[in-house]
C-alpha cells in the first residue's frame, strides 16, 4: 500500500464532497465503485467489475475525513508497483475537485442594527458564534466589536491607495496647549502614557472603549516585565498583584502525522517564555491610577476622527460616544496607539501599513473542563492539531490563569490581500465547532468569562525606514507601528522590551522640541535581528487562491522547532524573545538547510522572487548591523552617555541622533541589557517636573 496523493478540499461540507465522488465524478480510467468514505478505483479490462473481484485486481481507494471545519482527502494505491493510468487518473482528480470545490472568502453580511441585534443579523452565517456570545458577558456588545473591527480592517486593506484622510495640515496656531501628549488608544498607549505622566509631562488619554476593558489577555516573562519595574512604573510587589498565573513549562509542538520521519519533531519546550499571565484589566487599572496620580486625564468612550497639525501643536476632533456630542482638544504632540485599526497608521504607510497579519480569535473560559483536561502549571506557546485548513495553518495557544480560568487563542499567519483580507467571524466560527478536537471538551458546559480577538500586523521591513511611523508632530507606537515578534506576533511583549528606548528617545524630542517628522522618525523600536525573521511567518501563509499540499507549513515548522529541541534551551529563549545573534541565526538557518534541503524552494514558492530578493536585502543589513555592532556597541554607547552634558547643549539633535544609533546597536539587535540610560530610566528623576516646557 503506498500513498500517492494527499489534499485539502476547502470546504467544512465533507459529505457533500463524498457525494460528488461517488454520484458525480466520472474517472478517466478504471471502473469507480463507491466505498464507505469515498470510491475504489479498479483497474482491469472490460468494464463490469464487482466487489468481490476489486480483491484480485490493482485498485486505488479514495476516501475523505473531515477535521478542523474543512475536508481533507487522500489516494492510496493497494500495491507496492505503479499502475498504468494512475498518474493520469491522480491529476484530473485534483484538476476536478478543485473546480467544484475551488477556495472561497466569504463576506460577512450587510447589517442594519437599527432594526435587528447582531445576533439576528449574524445568526444565519454564523450560527455557534451567535450562540456562544449570547452565553458570555456582554457578548452582544463585544459581537458588534468583533464585526466593526472586521469590517473596518477589511476597508483599510481593500482602499490602500486611497486611505481615509484623518490628518490635515493647518496654518492656524492653537490657541492654547494645555497637554504635551495626548494618547489615543487605552490598552498599549496607557502603559506608555503612565511612564511619560510620571517623568512630569501632562498627559491626555482618548480610548474608544470603557477605559480597562480588553479583548486580548496578555503574557510575558519576569525578564521581559522588569523593563517596567526599571522605569519605575511597577514596583515588585505590584508586579506580583498583576500575576495571574506563573508556569512551569511551556509547549510547543505542530501537527506531523503527513509529515516524512525526518521531519517529525519532539516537543520544543521554554519554560521562561510567556510563562507569567498577566490579568490584562488589572494591569490596565493600575497604568491608569499611576497615570491619573501623576496628573494625567483619561477620556474613554469618545473616538478620535481627525487631527490638524498646525504650527505649534496639534488639534484633535473627538466624538462622545455615548451623548454623540463633539470636542475639540488640543496638545503638543499625538501618539497614535489605535492598533491595527488605525487610520493614522494606514494614511501614513498606504499600500504597505501592514505586509502580514494574524486575526486572533479566542475566549477566556472561567470552567467547564473535566478534571484532567489541562494542568494549569502548563502552557501551550503555539500548537498544531491539523494541517492546513481553507488556507490557512491554524495554531493554537492556551494559557491557564487564575483558578480554573483558561485562556485560548487561535490564529494563523496571513497575507494580506484584497480578496482576503482574513476574517475574525469566520474565525469564530471555526473556534466554536473545532476547540473540541483541540482540547476534549463540551462545548455547551463551558463558562464563558469574555471573547479575545484582534487583528495583529506585521510589516516586513529591510531596514529602519521603511515604514513611516512619524508625521510632523504625530508618532505611531505598538501594533499602530507594527511593533510585533515575527513568530508569536506579541506587541505587548515587544512594547515592554523596548519601553526604555521608546520613553528615552520620546523624552529626548520633548525637551528639545524636536517635534518635526524626521526627528520623531528616530523614536522608533527596530531591531535588525528580527527584521530577517519575517520570512518564516511568510514561509507560513497560503497565498491567496492558492493550493498547496496540506502537510506543507507543518513539515516548515516542524523543521526549525525540531532544531530549537536539539539546542540548548537558551537558542529558543533568545529566538521567541527577539534576541538572537547574527551568529546564532545563520547556524540555525544552515542547520534547517541541511535537515530540509527543500525548505529554500517551498519558502520561495510561498513568498516569491520579489519577497526574497527584499529579505536578501534584511539580511544584508542585518549583518551590516551585526559588524558595527561588534566594533561599537562596546564603547559608543558609554562615550556617548558620559559626554551627554556637552553634546546635548550643543546639538540636541545631534544628540537624539546618537541616542537613537546607541539603541540601534544595543537594543536593535536584541541586546536588551546592554542600553544607554538616560533621564527616562532614571528612578530618582522619574518625580521630577519637566521645567523646560517649549
Amino acid at each position: 500500500m503506498q500513498e500517492i496523493l494527499y489534499l485539502e478540499v476547502p470546504t467544512p461540507d465533507t459529505d457533500t464532497v463524498r457525494t460528488w465522488l461517488q454520484q458525480e465524478w466520472s474517472s478517466p480510467v478504471g471502473v469507480k465503485i463507491a466505498a464507505a468514505e469515498g470510491i475504489i478505483i479498479g483497474f482491469k479490462n472490460g468494464s463490469n467489475t464487482n466487489t468481490a473481484e476489486l480483491k484480485t485486481i490493482p485498485q486505488i481507494s479514495v476516501f475523505v475525513w473531515s477535521l478542523q471545519r474543512t475536508t481533507y482527502l487522500k489516494a492510496f494505491r493497494w500495491t507496492d508497483s505503479y499502475i498504468s493510468g494512475e498518474k493520469q487518473l491522480i491529476e484530473c482528480l485534483q484538476k476536478d475537485i478543485f473546480n467544484r470545490f475551488p477556495n472561497r472568502y466569504p463576506e460577512p453580511p450587510e447589517i442594519d442594527l437599527s432594526s435587528q441585534s447582531i445576533f439576528a443579523a449574524l445568526e444565519q452565517n454564523y450560527p455557534l458564534t451567535v450562540k456562544y456570545f449570547q452565553k458570555m458577558p456582554n457578548g452582544e456588545y463585544d459581537l458588534n466589536r468583533v464585526y466593526w473591527w472586521e469590517k473596518r480592517w477589511r476597508e483599510s486593506v481593500r482602499n490602500p491607495q486611497d486611505p481615509k484622510q484623518v490628518i490635515w495640515k493647518s496654518d492656524s496656531e492653537c490657541a492654547e496647549i494645555p497637554y504635551d501628549l495626548i494618547y489615543v488608544g487605552g490598552a498599549l498607549g496607557v502603559i506608555h502614557a503612565a511612564v511619560m505622566a510620571q517623568l512630569g509631562y501632562k498627559v491626555l488619554l482618548v480610548e474608544r472603549l470603557p477605559f480597562g476593558r480588553m479583548n486580548r489577555e496578555w503574557n510575558i516573562s519576569r525578564d521581559e516585565f522588569q523593563s517596567l519595574i526599571d522605569l519605575g512604573l511597577f514596583t515588585p510587589s505590584e508586579f506580583e498583584s498583576v500575576i495571574a498565573r506563573e508556569y512551569v513549562d511551556g509547549f510547543n509542538k505542530f501537527f506531523d502525522s503527513n509529515n516524512p520521519p525526518h521531519l517529525k519533531a519532539p516537543v520544543l519546550h521554554t519554560p521562561k517564555v510567556l510563562n507569567i499571565g498577566i490579568d490584562a484589566e488589572k494591569l490596565l487599572r493600575v497604568c491608569g491610577e499611576k497615570l491619573k496620580a501623576a496628573g494625567g486625564q483619561i477620556l474613554d468612550e469618545t473616538e478620535f476622527t481627525r487631527v490638524d497639525v498646525t504650527p505649534n501643536g496639534v488639534r484633535l476632533k473627538l466624538i462622545n460616544l455615548v451623548n454623540h456630542t463633539a470636542t475639540e482638544v488640543q496638545g503638543r504632540l499625538l501618539v497614535d496607539a489605535m492598533g491595527t485599526a488605525s487610520p493614522i497608521a494606514w494614511q501614513l504607510n498606504g499600500i504597505r501599513a501592514f505586509d502580514s497579519v494574524c486575526p486572533t480569535v479566542g475566549a477566556a473560559i472561567s470552567s467547564g473542563f473535566d478534571e484532567g483536561v489541562w494542568d494549569s502549571q502548563y502552557g501551550d506557546v503555539l500548537y498544531s492539531h491539523g494541517d492546513i485548513s481553507r488556507g490557512r495553518q491554524l495554531i493554537w495557544e492556551l494559557f491557564p490563569a487564575e483558578g480554573e480560568e483558561l485562556t485560548i487563542y487561535l490564529f494563523h499567519y496571513h497575507q494580506v490581500h484584497p480578496d482576503n483580507p482574513g476574517s475574525l467571524l469566520e474565525m469564530y466560527e471555526d473556534f466554536f465547532t473545532i476547540l473540541p478536537e483541540y482540547r476534549r471538551c463540551d462545548v455547551d458546559k463551558l463558562v464563558w468569562r469574555k471573547p479575545t480577538f484582534g487583528y495583529i500586523p506585521g510589516h516586513f521591513s529591510v531596514k529602519s525606514g521603511d515604514r513611516a511611523v512619524s508625521f510632523d508632530r504625530i508618532i505611531t507606537i505598538g501594533d499602530a507601528a507594527s511593533l510585533q515578534s515575527p513568530l508569536i506576533f506579541t506587541g505587548f511583549g515587544s512594547l515592554v522590551r523596548n519601553l526604555p528606548r521608546l520613553t528615552t528617545l520620546l523624552d529626548t524630542a520633548l525637551k528639545h522640541d524636536l517635534l518635526d517628522a524626521d526627528s520623531l522618525g528616530l523614536v522608533r523600536a527596530f531591531q535588525s535581528n528580527i527584521s530577517v525573521t519575517w520570512l518564516f511567518s511568510k514561509g507560513m501563509m497560503v497565498p491567496t487562491h492558492r493550493h498547496i499540499p496540506p502537510a506543507r507549513i507543518n513539515s516548515m515548522l516542524n523543521t526549525f522547532f525540531g532544531l530549537l529541541a536539539d539546542s540548548p534551551p537558551e537558542v529558543a529563549d533568545t529566538f521567541i524573545k527577539d534576541k538572537i545573534d547574527w551568529l546564532t541565526f545563520n547556524k540555525l538557518a544552515l542547520k534547517a538547510a541541511n535537515k530540509n534541503p527543500a525548505l529554500l524552494l517551498w519558502i520561495w514558492d510561498l513568498a516569491g522572487a520579489k519577497d526574497l530578493i527584499r529579505w536578501l536585502g534584511s539580511y544584508l543589513n542585518f549583518t551590516w548591523f551585526a559588524l558595527l555592532s561588534w566594533l561599537f556597541a562596546g564603547w559608543l554607547p558609554k562615550f556617548v552617555q558620559s559626554n551627554q552634558s556637552w553634546l546635548e547643549k550643543m546639538s540636541p539633535r545631534l544628540w537624539l541622533w546618537l541616542l537613537a544609533q546607541s539603541y540601534a546597536l544595543t537594543a536593535g539587535m536584541g541586546q536588551m541589557k546592554q542600553q544607554p540610560t538616560s533621564r527616562a530610566i532614571n528612578k530618582s528623576a522619574i518625580q521630577k517636573t519637566v521645567t523646560s516646557r517649549v
